[in-house]
């Protein structure tokens, strides 16, 4: 691997639309991280999980089977900031999603169909404009599906209103938890709702099966912030350790961006875990860590992919040295060099090593696999989501298997595993891979 697909790597991880999910919990301006490797094998096409097929709800709402394909093309939308403080990350990822589809109608389409993306507008990263852009995205440009929904903002006030109409979405840029479901069989349950990026309640059980599965945890603290963030992680990671039923789990909440977190450390220690969850984001994460660290509670954690970051690994690596470990979880890997590739042929120069762009790329190849498992059939708004839902997982070009059988709405389910190490060459960050991705059932055995 050279040094610029090492540093393209080292960077996808955490900083994909880190910056908006920060600011959808409470944060102020997009913020630029700098994530661990995520470099790993994906499984064969043979390992992936079996679907179980599951009927399309029937027509519910505003929804109008028919729009926006022809036989000779699909036209789908999104809006997405493009000005202001979130323009470096809305700009590059509507040109990411531009460059798959530009890729894709270069060999002709997908059975004859070239996909026609229509950005319509800026929305400022504000829910009102974004809930007047998904109206007019629907209803008077009438396209068949929406790709990259940007923003959590936009995407909380707007999520409920998708639901309505049961048009397709494809690839949320947040990790909001309204966007979860376990077995969504219609749209208001989110039956339409494909979401892609990592969902913190679903990450949240994640961190639960590494730490049972790798590391012999018997008894779990969580320290979780009182924020959405927190929140879902928490939730997440406490229906995991019951599912178990053998993981006893002692938690503690702290402020999100508190400055003294002592007596939620404290608690924690005087219980004797093995291992801890640290279930906040960047704001929190390093107090808490530094004041595991002050106290001596010198058990191994773990936290979020939004934490695998330079800034994060600076903050902590002093105080934690010969003490205990701190781990990341990252979602994406590099695995086949044809991907960046191809990827870098269609972005503008200036976006070859973007990550916003690179998540566009994903987010049109999701759109475009459901797409492709049609071919030759009849496309509508049923036939797409049965395809996308029950013709077996779908594959993230830089990532893992997600699988959206059985109404299972759950964001990406394969995550790697990082640990905070001293920078160097070849861990500039300051975090090094240390495992693959797995799901769930890898990392329990099950």
């Amino acid at each position: 691997m050279n040094k610029n697909t090492k540093k393209w790597v080292a960077l996808l991880g955490a900083v994909c639309f880190g910056a908006m999910t920060l600011a959808g919990c409470g944060s102020g301006a997009a913020t630029s991280t700098t994530a661990a490797p995520a470099a790993s094998a994906a499984p064969a096409a043979s390992e992936a999980p079996a679907p179980a097929a599951t009927a399309a709800p029937a027509a519910t709402g505003k929804k109008s089977t028919g729009q926006g394909i022809t036989d000779t093309e699909v036209i789908v939308g999104n809006s997405a900031a493009t000005s202001g403080a979130y323009a470096p990350v809305g700009v590059p990822f509507i040109a990411g999603i531009q460059a798959y589809f530009d890729m894709v109608n270069d060999a002709g389409g997908i059975d004859g169909r070239k996909v026609t993306f229509n950005h319509i507008t800026d929305d400022e990263f504000d829910p009102a404009k974004g809930k007047a852009a998904l109206a007019n995205l629907v209803e008077d440009a009438k396209v068949f599906a929406i790709v990259g929904h940007f923003g959590t903002p936009v995407v909380a006030a707007t999520v409920d209103d998708l639901k309505e109409y049961g048009i397709p979405a494809v690839y949320f840029a947040t990790g909001i938890g309204q966007l979860y479901a376990d077995h969504a069989t219609t749209n208001e349950e989110g039956y339409n709702i494909f979401p892609v990026q990592p969902i913190y309640r679903t990450e949240g059980k994640i961190m639960v099966a590494y730490g049972v599965g790798k590391f012999g945890a018997k008894k779990i603290g969580i320290i979780h912030t009182n924020d959405d963030a927190g929140s879902d992680l928490y939730k997440g990671a406490t229906e995991q350790i019951k599912a178990l039923g053998n993981v006893e789990v002692v938690d503690a909440q702290v402020a999100a961006g508190a400055a003294d977190v002592s007596a939620a450390v404290t608690s924690i220690k005087n219980a004797n875990v093995d291992f801890i969850i640290v279930a906040s984001i960047q704001g929190t994460m390093p107090t808490i860590v530094k004041e595991l660290a002050n106290q001596s509670v010198n058990k191994d954690c773990i936290t979020t992919y939004v934490n695998v970051s330079s800034a994060m690994s600076d903050a902590v690596s002093t105080e934690i040295q010969g003490k205990f470990d701190v781990y990341g979880l990252g979602w994406v890997a590099y695995d086949d060099p044809t991907v960046l590739e191809a990827y870098q042929k269609w972005a503008p120069d200036e976006y070859a090593n973007n990550t916003y762009a690179q998540t566009g790329w994903i987010a049109g190849s999701f759109f475009c696999e459901g797409l492709r498992r049609l071919e030759g059939k009849e496309v509508s708004w049923e036939t797409y989501m049965d395809a996308l839902q029950n013709g077996g997982p779908v594959k993230n070009p830089f990532g893992g298997y997600i699988d959206y059988s059985d109404g299972k709405r759950l964001g990406t389910q394969e995550m790697n595993l990082s640990k905070v190490v001293p920078k160097s060459d070849a861990n500039p960050s300051g975090w090094e891979l240390i495992a693959p991705l797995a799901g769930i059932n890898d990392l329990l055995n099950q």
